[in-house]
């Protein structure tokens, strides 16, 4: 049977039963469309969490001494941070080359005192991706080079009660162990919209860092590309190009609780996929068992006109892709208006997390967006031919194994 004749046949026989393969379609469209739709929101997620571990200041990856992943310490030191700085900023993929260094410190006004970690940075850089830097409500920035002066977060202020051009007392622990002393000048206040973010920011030059504290040097340098999905390809690159003793680190490992919210993400995308599959499979091969019983006769008729196994395979399985691509087809369509709403508009929880939300010091965006995009149609497809192909197995071998003379005689096969 020539393969044209094969596929006027397959429509026929989807035609001849219109209200089972309508069902059929519906079935796998409506399985497709809750995938997508958790696919969609599921990557928009994902982009929403790197997006805000970017903008809280850490950066898409980090160049940090080879002992920090283990230590954590703020006191180790990148000898050559200067060099390392210009040799991140060399590769195109490289947006911003960020140098910082952290210190615990109090500041106090008065008789009240508050502790906060001291930040050393490079105001310029800072203010080209940092959210924080760039939500300074009262005041202004730091500028580069500045001394004497000093970013604190609204919450500070608060605490001790103290307005913009006030003057802070600095106390934090130098390099030789003895405590060391200075005097800031608030020039800006950040409100970021969350109490406890505001209570961790206190932001200094870098210069005026070392001076202050007596270490030389950044303590990392956080990195930020122009594209996320060149992560693993820029750290490898920036890693081979670093004196022996300095490392790459991607924000996974910088901040190992968001690392591995990704993670179980994925795995959770990839459970509800598997479900949606298992379903839609199972009631498609429903349909096809109920299908190829009803057709025992016809199948032998076929066979014992000389049609070969494979070719009665092949008519069982081409009425199974034309299920599954229309399904898809009809599933793309059902699900498209949700997707593209929240794509726009966009889910707010921000009543569930009651307006203030972070984790790891990253401030977290109340609104998800969907990833509305190409990628639909192959994953689509992919699940609608996938599952009508499974459910189709075990209907395929029934078919084959029809014996034409107890299907004519009316006898059971």
């Amino acid at each position: 049977m020539r393969g044209s004749l094969t596929n006027r046949y397959a429509m026929r026989s989807l035609r001849r039963n219109l209200r089972r393969t309508l069902l059929s379609i519906i079935g796998v469209a409506i399985g497709i469309a809750v995938a997508l739709f958790m696919a969609a929101l599921m990557r928009g997620s994902d982009e929403l969490r790197v997006r805000s571990i970017v903008a809280s200041g850490f950066g898409h990856m980090r160049i940090a001494h080879a002992e920090w992943e283990q230590s954590r310490d703020p006191d180790l030191r990148l000898e050559n941070w200067r060099a390392e700085r210009d040799t991140a900023l060399a590769l195109p993929e490289v947006e911003v080359a960020a140098p910082r260094a952290r210190k615990t410190a109090l500041l106090a006004f008065g008789t009240r005192v508050v502790g906060a970690e001291l930040l050393g940075v490079d105001p310029v850089a800072e203010l080209r991706f940092n959210r924080i830097a760039q939500a300074v409500d009262e005041g202004r920035y730091l500028e580069a080079g500045e001394e004497g002066a000093v970013v604190v977060g609204a919450t500070i202020t608060e605490h001790l009660d103290v307005e913009l051009h006030d003057d802070l007392y600095l106390t934090v622990v130098g390099r030789d162990g003895q405590m060391q002393y200075a005097m800031l000048r608030i020039v800006g206040i950040v409100r970021t919209g969350s109490r406890e973010m505001d209570a961790g920011v206190s932001h200094v030059d870098l210069g005026e860092f070392m001076r202050i504290t007596g270490y030389e040097g950044a303590g990392e340098i956080t990195v930020v590309l122009e594209d996320p999905d060149e992560i693993p390809e820029v750290a490898e690159a920036l890693a081979a190009r670093l004196p022996e003793g300095d490392v790459v680190l991607p924000w996974q490992v910088v901040l190992p609780t968001q690392g591995a919210d990704a993670q179980n993400d994925a795995g959770f995308m990839g459970m509800i996929i598997v479900i949606v599959m298992l379903v839609v499979t199972l009631g498609i091969a429903s349909a096809r068992m109920t299908a190829i019983l009803e057709r025992k006769r016809e199948f032998a008729v076929l066979l014992a006109l000389g049609m070969k196994g494979r070719q009665v395979v092949g008519l069982v399985f081409l009425e199974s892709v034309a299920t599954g691509a229309l399904g898809a087809a009809l599933g793309l369509l059902l699900v498209t208006p949700l997707v593209h709403y929240t794509t726009t508009e966009g889910i707010d929880f921000g009543a569930l997390m009651g307006g203030d939300f972070h984790i790891e010091g990253v401030l977290i965006d109340p609104v998800i967006y969907s990833d509305m995009g190409l990628w639909m149609i192959p994953q689509a497809l992919g699940i609608g031919l996938l599952a009508t192909f499974l459910a189709s197995l075990y209907p395929a071998w029934l078919a084959v194994r029809t014996d034409p003379r107890s299907a004519l005689s009316l006898r059971e096969g």
